[in-house]
């Protein structure tokens, strides 16, 4: 980090102090490892947090890290020109795939020199064209979710208030399960947040 023990880490934001205490044991150190290499490669880094989860700015946007449940993410903003890949390429987990120890991050030397030739390509002011994403699929409330919802009115009326983001979040957790028994489960899980008022991702937005 170029700084002694005890001392602050430059350029700092607290919330990411807090997203990683807040992260589970496993996750913990490889965020600390993700972070410290970032600053490593890039002493004028600047911290941020967007879409809540911790971002890398310098001159334009670097990086960023995420940590889930059971595993963590980090993604090249430039991930094209940096490894020669497409964004989110390694199962649309980031860069490197779903994240489980430091060991499944490329080794400190590696990581270091990739991160030191984003941080060169920002320094060139080099932009990235990335391609409109495609229209999304109008929203179609499944029968069974609408039955359920006229059966709980407090989980209906959360429902018809989110924002069509947030409704979509949840239908297509739903459309996705590959089996009876797993949409089952999840359309109890659905009623159940939205009787509580919270939104599909809730366990990771900011409080």
């Amino acid at each position: 980090m170029g700084t002694r023990i005890g001392e602050p880490m430059p350029n700092i934001d607290p919330r990411i102090d807090a997203y990683i205490a807040k992260s589970a044991d496993f996750a913990k150190p490889i965020l600390k490892h993700i972070r410290k290499t970032v600053h490593t490669a890039c002493p004028k880094v600047e911290e941020t947090m967007k879409w809540s989860f911790p971002h890398f700015d310098y001159k334009g946007m670097l990086c960023s890290m995420a940590a889930f449940k059971e595993h963590c993410s980090f993604g090249f903003w430039k991930e094209k020109l940096v490894l020669g890949t497409n964004p989110g390429s390694k199962d649309g987990m980031g860069s490197f795939g779903k994240i489980t120890s430091i060991a499944d991050l490329p080794s400190k030397k590696v990581f270091l020199s990739l991160m030191k030739k984003a941080v060169e390509l920002n320094d060139a002011g080099v932009k990235v064209v990335r391609a409109k994403p495609k229209a999304k699929k109008p929203l179609r409330v499944p029968p069974y979710l609408s039955a359920a919802l006229k059966k709980n009115k407090k989980a209906q009326a959360t429902f018809e208030c989110f924002s069509p983001s947030h409704k979509r979040e949840y239908l297509e957790w739903l459309t996705e399960a590959k089996t009876k028994d797993t949409r089952t489960k999840r359309l109890a899980i659905t009623v159940e947040w939205l009787t509580e008022g919270k939104a599909r991702n809730w366990k990771y937005m900011k409080k």
